[in-house]
């Protein structure tokens, strides 16, 4: 049997990304990606970094001056973000209403810390209060604002008025840019995000910020030698001290996120907040008519990520398999109890437009329509 040629290998398909992430990338970002390849010490390369960073602590809402894109996915920013301030025996309150928080607890564990589980329903909210009752002096205090795994918002606001010593520790993976996310204004130690959601850009980032309070608590010598923001932050910015080689940052991927950040600014970060509203709210709306059940209290409801039940005697599987290759358009199944009973759609980053939306809810009355 020959070789395959690269060159007579089918292209791969053009989707429309409605699932929990990746979604359809900013044009911009994708253009960027193709841009010619630069030193990740070269000046102009530095200087788009420097940029990036800046435009990170807008989304972010922070003036924190170590704040970077983190070479990993979303997944590296929640590793950097305990390995750097949980020493071993620290008492860690995690916020587990889902699979992130699960990971969280995870995490912090591997880190040696005594981990106090503060656990919520899916599909429900983590209480502010429950949190912060949990340990009379805990280290950190972490949680989800967009539990990826149910489509559940959590308060994180009162968290940060009540937290006392304890740093405040928020996984911002689909909620930054797509829901309102202020970092200062809440009273954030640290917050980490990841490219491939509401910020429209593929996967491969890690956008993450730390106060000057968390930076005071770093342990001394991180269990990870590449996640070490000690060393990590001597390169990410001028802001941050001397600039130090630390490793071969990801410059594509760099250029990708600074173009996809720029589309967000030059639409307004409140009016691409909006947008995503719109769409969530437009999808929402439209899968009721539909008579089916959506799964978050309305109050806590993600308008970027929304789950919803199966129909009675629906095929989850084949759902989704006609949605992907008649019309092209991915969704998600559910994860732990919710696998095959909701799914996970996604309306996020440039995916979040009003066609696609009624494209969706067109496709689905008709697949639903050819299962029953």
């Amino acid at each position: 049997m020959g070789r395959t040629s690269f060159a007579s290998m089918s292209p791969l398909t053009d989707r429309i990304l409605m699932g929990p992430g990746p979604c359809n990338p900013y044009p911009e970002a994708v253009e960027a990606l193709g841009r010619p390849m630069l030193g990740h010490l070269d000046p102009e390369f530095v200087g788009i970094l420097d940029e990036t960073c800046e435009r990170l602590r807008t989304v972010f809402r922070t003036r924190n001056a170590l704040t970077l894109p983190i070479s990993g996915t979303g997944s590296a920013g929640m590793e950097a973000a305990f390995v750097n301030v949980v020493h071993p025996g620290d008492v860690v309150v995690v916020g587990v209403n889902g699979v992130f928080g699960e990971r969280m607890c995870d995490v912090a564990g591997r880190c040696g810390a005594e981990v106090v589980r503060v656990e919520a329903p899916w599909g429900e909210p983590i209480e502010p209060d429950a949190l912060l009752q949990a340990h009379r002096s805990p280290a950190v205090i972490a949680v989800v604002h967009a539990e990826t795994s149910t489509g559940v918002r959590s308060d994180i606001a009162p968290l940060g008025a009540g937290k006392g010593d304890a740093l405040l520790l928020v996984d911002c993976v689909t909620s930054l840019g797509g829901i309102e996310v202020d970092v200062d204004g809440w009273g954030i130690d640290i917050a980490y995000a990841g490219t491939q959601k509401c910020l429209g850009v593929a996967p491969g980032l890690a956008p993450l910020t730390v106060s000057d309070r968390a930076r005071d608590r770093f342990v001394e010598r991180s269990a990870s030698w590449y996640l070490d923001l000690r060393m990590i932050g001597k390169y990410a910015g001028a802001a941050t001290g001397a600039r130090t080689y630390h490793h071969t940052a990801p410059i594509s991927m760099i250029l990708s996120l600074h173009a996809g950040l720029g589309a967000v600014l030059a639409e307004g970060l409140d009016a691409a907040i909006a947008r995503h509203q719109a769409c969530g709210a437009a999808l929402q709306d439209g899968l009721e008519a539909m008579g089916m059940e959506l799964v978050a209290p309305q109050a806590h409801r993600l308008p970027q990520l929304t789950t919803v039940r199966l129909p009675q005697g629906v095929d989850d599987a084949a759902v989704r398999k006609e949605l992907l290759e008649r019309y092209g358009i991915e969704i998600g199944g559910g994860l732990g109890p919710f696998a095959g009973v909701a799914w996970r759609i996604g309306c996020m980053g440039h995916t979040a437009r009003p066609r696609n939306v009624t494209l969706l809810l067109a496709a689905l009355a008709e697949a639903l329509g050819s299962a029953r």
